[in-house]
């Protein structure tokens, strides 16, 4: 745990900030000295996998990774009967026309921890893909807008997605489940799937909040969403249920792709804190909090500010998103205070440290300018679900932070415990740019 800290470092803070400011300057000037992406891993950093960037109907990334992990077991039955922790799956290709369906490993006991990503840190990336391997996909082609009447296998998974705890689950396929691990940058892995010809589903017990969300039909999404998160609710519970259409106004309710379920309830629960935190009064002082976590090195800068936010990530060559660059890429996205209206190109990520930073400033009742940075370095060898980052901030959080007099030392303690320059994150930051270059220069230098 780091310890509190209130160092002067007076005159040299201030000169190595100097050169850093010239160095972020002259980096602004020639974005090739930032990172020298080729166009290919420049693409992959910003598709993750998701968006065919790159033109090719499968990302070759997620083949190697794949292929990595051909060792872990599949299944070779149609028969699957185990307890599913509960997990549901709301896909996205051909939307409006997508498949849903419950995930279930061949396991017979308390399985919840297999989708409970609040409960995950700490845990290695080779446990964590042991057992979401083991969870199979029953798939069944369901219109988002139709799906009420669309029979008793949408029925059976918009009941799991609603339990709270493991409901018992028998599974016929039509054939043997197949094809390789599902990777994602926003959605934790799971194992092969296959059709759905029948199943059969045990006694579910229902979180009593998420169940009277469900029945209220007068009650809009985003007031749900909003009013179960504030009864405690697990965000990872709330995204599962969002995604079967259990919330919102009757006629307006329709099934949600996982993907982006997730992001749109980190989306809706941090943008109304968000809106709170702009309430309190502003910390007094400069802060870092740190976390790290499966090779990704997280530091979290507050500064004495009113609310704005800004998320960046760096990725090194060799790191799923960039496996043939050269050099370190960056990119960041950031939202003044009066929010953003349009999609951060960073994905996810970027409203999953949104929601753990403000949840922080909440229990504080303080506000604060927030600047996440993140280096996902070479450990980091595949992607592992948004829930990774949300939970490291969220552990960053927790920890006593570094606490500074001025920016100068404060970037100057950061600068000490990343490996990429701190003028390329200037260069690439624009509350760091504005932090820095807005002010008087007594305010980030002090007095000394």
């Amino acid at each position: 745990m780091a310890l509190i800290q209130n160092p002067r470092g007076g005159t040299n803070s201030a000169n190595w900030l100097l050169e850093v400011i010239r160095k972020a300057n002259h980096t602004a000037l020639d974005n090739n000295q930032i990172a020298a992406p080729t166009r290919q891993s420049s693409q992959c950093v910003l598709c993750k996998g998701a968006r065919n960037l790159c033109g090719k109907t499968r990302c070759p990334l997620m083949v190697k990774v794949n292929s990595y992990l051909k060792s872990v077991p599949l299944l070779s039955s149609e028969d699957i009967d185990g307890a599913s922790p509960p997990s549901v799956f709301i896909g996205r290709i051909g939307y409006p026309n997508v498949f849903v369906g419950p995930l279930v490993p061949p396991v017979h006991e308390d399985t919840s921890l297999f989708d409970l990503p609040e409960h995950w840190f700490g845990k290695s990336i080779d446990e964590i893909v042991g057992f979401r391997s083991l969870l199979v996909r029953g798939k069944h082609r369901v219109n988002v807008q139709e799906f009420s009447g669309a029979g008793k296998i949408m029925d059976y998974t918009r009941e799991l997605a609603l339990a709270d705890t493991s409901v018992d689950l028998e599974l016929n396929l039509t054939k043997k489940p197949h094809g390789s691990i599902t990777m994602d940058d926003d959605v934790q892995p799971f194992g092969p799937s296959a059709p759905i010809k029948d199943l059969r589903v045990g006694n579910p017990r229902f979180n009593n909040h998420v169940e009277k969300a469900f029945y209220d039909t007068d009650l809009k999404a985003t007031q749900a969403v909003r009013e179960l998160y504030s009864r405690g609710v697990m965000v990872s519970k709330i995204q599962k249920a969002f995604s079967v259409g259990a919330f919102g106004v009757e006629k307006n309710r329709r099934l949600v792709p996982t993907r982006w379920s997730i992001t749109a309830v980190d989306d809706i629960i941090s943008k109304n804190l968000a809106t709170q935190v702009k309430t309190f009064p502003e910390i007094n002082e400069y802060r870092v909090y740190e976390s790290v976590y499966m090779d990704n090195v997280f530091e979290i800068l507050m500064l004495p500010a009113a609310w704005s936010y800004e998320s960046m990530e760096a990725w090194y060559p060799g790191t799923t998103w960039n496996p043939n660059g050269n050099n370190v890429i960056i990119y960041a996205d950031s939202e003044g205070n009066h929010g953003r209206t349009t999609y951060a190109q960073i994905g996810g990520c970027y409203y999953s440290a949104r929601l753990a930073t403000c949840e922080q400033l909440i229990r504080e009742r303080r506000q604060a300018t927030v600047v996440v940075l993140r280096e996902a370095r070479p450990g980091y060898i595949m992607p592992m679900g948004v829930w990774q980052v949300r939970e490291n901030v969220r552990n960053a959080m927790r920890q006593k932070p570094f606490k500074f007099n001025t920016l100068a030392e404060a970037l100057r303690h950061v600068s000490g415990k990343f490996e990429i320059p701190m003028h390329q994150w200037i260069a690439q930051g624009k509350l760091l740019r504005q932090a820095l270059f807005q002010k008087r220069i007594s305010d980030f230098f002090g007095s000394n």
